[in-house]
C-alpha cells in the first residue's frame, strides 16, 4: 500500500549503512541509497523526530557456515558512513543479527519517546530490514517503507521483499514523498 500519512510521533530507522557495506555489490548505486537516505535524515531532524541509526558489529553466536564470510572484519567495519552526519541526538543501535531489536534496546528507546510509526531504510531490503520490520510489525509499531533508499545484493530476494513481504507489514513510498509528509504536517 502507498505510504498516506505518517504518525505524529514517527521515527527513522537506518540499517546498517556502514563502512564494512561499501564494499558490497548491491543492486542499487550506494551513493544514491546514502543520498536518499541522507535527505530522509535531514528532514527528520528539522522537524525535531527521532532518527535511528543501526549499524552491524559481527554476526550472532552459533553456526557460521551462514551470513559473513569474513573471520575477521576490518577495523573500520562498523562504522556509520560519514554522509549521515550523525548529531549527538541521534540514537545509536549496535546489533550482531540481522534485526535491529534483537538484544538491543530499540524497543525501549521508541517507546520512551513515544514512537508508534517507524520509516525504514538502509541495507540489506531482504535481511536487515526485513528482519527489523517484522519485529517492529510484531511489537505493534506502524511500519514503512522508503523504497528507493533500501537496496539488496540479490536482485530475487530484494523483489520478493518490495513487492510481496513490505505490503503486508506496511506501507512504501518513495523517500520525496516522506519528506512531503512531513513537510506538510505544519
Amino acid at each position: 500500500m502507498p505510504i498516506t500519512t505518517l504518525d505524529t510521533r514517527t521515527a527513522l530507522v537506518v540499517i546498517d549503512l556502514q563502512q564494512g557495506m561499501t564494499s558490497l555489490t548491491l543492486l542499487h548505486p550506494l551513493g544514491e541509497i546514502v543520498a536518499r537516505s541522507c535527505a530522509l535524515i535531514e528532514a527528520f531532524r528539522r522537524h525535531t523526530l527521532p532518527v535511528v541509526l543501526v549499524n552491524v558489529e559481527g554476526k550472532p553466536p552459533g553456526r557460521s557456515e551462514r551470513g559473513f564470510r569474513m573471520q575477521v572484519l576490518p577495523a573500520d567495519f562498523a562504522e556509520l558512513l560519514p554522509a549521515l552526519n550523525q548529531q549527538p541526538q541521534d540514537h545509536i543501535v549496535t546489533k550482531r543479527t540481522p534485526g535491529a531489536f534483537t538484544n538491543t534496546d530499540l524497543e525501549s528507546y521508541l517507546k520512551r519517546q513515544g514512537i508508534t510509526q517507524i520509516v525504514l531504510v538502509g541495507i540489506a531490503t531482504s535481511n536487515g530490514v526485513e528482519a527489523t520490520a517484522r519485529h517492529a510489525y510484531e511489537l505493534g509499531f506502524n511500519v514503512s517503507f522508503a523504497i528507493d533508499a533500501i537496496t539488496d545484493g540479490d536482485a530475487e530476494a530484494h523483489a520478493n521483499s518490495v513487492s510481496r513481504i513490505f505490503p503486508k507489514l506496511g506501507e512504501t513510498g518513495l523517500s520525496a514523498a516522506f519528506i512531503t509528509l512531513l513537510d506538510n504536517k505544519e
